[in-house]
């Protein structure tokens, strides 16, 4: 299959026509006046604290890249679960880490047309118009390596996180689950306990995140064989739990960005919240 064309952030500033936001700016900064709650970085994001040495020092063809547009889908089922994939061991940038389904939107295409289709290309779960509601959720400012400590910038990305409401149950959609396995490698299904736990496991330090004693040391996860198959499998709840490494190489963890936007998740369901399964 070709690959499809980039689409590229662009911004304007007062009456100036739109232009290409360079690699090295920060989207966040420029945005910070728009619903400052709902458009983020990390902390310890590159674009923070790199000097004008470093970012001279970034190869031409990363400087030329500009920022890419991604979207990924919170997945909210009928029983008020949500959907993470773990990203295969092979892939370049972020691999064996937990997020939503997502990726690149492709020229022409809408976010929601390419959040359904990423579901879709990943997950195997293809939802008609009939299956779900969407609102947006909020904006992330993705970088990697994700810190400085590990390496110069690479790639930079502004991810729209979009949440779809579906009407079917967890079961339900895992009936339908076919994972691509050169992008999925495990499934889980979590509840708002859990994602609760995995959000205030704050990025930024060295270690697993303390398991709180109200949740189970493992969780029920799906692991997705290099033929595409899925069979149930447990993982150490303590590893959703991870943070990330300051130095080093990474570990499996959920996301920095994937805890922003179950945090966002967890605030559209208010305080009335189903007990731990």
């Amino acid at each position: 299959m070709a690959s499809a064309k980039r689409v590229l952030v662009y911004l304007a500033e007062g009456n100036r026509l739109p232009q290409c936001a360079r690699f090295v700016q920060s989207i966040t900064g420029a945005l910070s006046g728009c619903h400052a709650d709902q458009v983020e970085r990390a902390p310890f994001c590159p674009f923070k604290c790199l000097s004008a040495t470093e970012a001279a020092s970034l190869p031409s063809d990363v400087q030329a890249r500009g920022v890419d547009v991604g979207v990924a889908v919170l997945l909210q089922t009928a029983d008020r679960k949500t959907l993470l994939t773990r990203r295969a061991a092979p892939l370049t940038i972020f691999p064996n880490i937990w997020v939503p389904p997502g990726g690149h939107v492709e020229l022409g295409e809408k976010l929601l047309d390419a959040g359904l289709r990423e579901l879709g290309e990943e997950t195997g779960l293809w939802l008609g118009p009939d299956e779900f509601s969407c609102r947006l959720l909020g904006l992330w400012e993705s970088v990697y390596p994700p810190m400085l400590t590990r390496g110069l910038p690479q790639r930079h990305h502004i991810v729209t996180y979009l949440l779809l409401r579906s009407c079917r149950t967890h079961l339900q959609l895992q009936a339908r689950l076919r994972p691509e396995p050169q992008e999925v490698s495990g499934c889980v299904w979590l509840d708002a306990v859990l994602a609760r736990a995995i959000v205030a496991s704050v990025d930024g330090a060295d270690g697993l995140g303390q398991l709180p004693a109200h949740l189970p040391p493992t969780v029920g996860v799906w692991e997705v064989s290099s033929a595409g198959e899925l069979f149930r499998s447990t993982l150490s709840t303590a590893v959703l739990l991870s943070r990330a490494p300051a130095q080093g190489g990474d570990l499996e963890r959920v996301s920095t960005g994937t805890k922003f936007a179950l945090e966002l998740w967890l605030d559209t369901l208010g305080g009335d919240e189903p007990p731990a399964s």
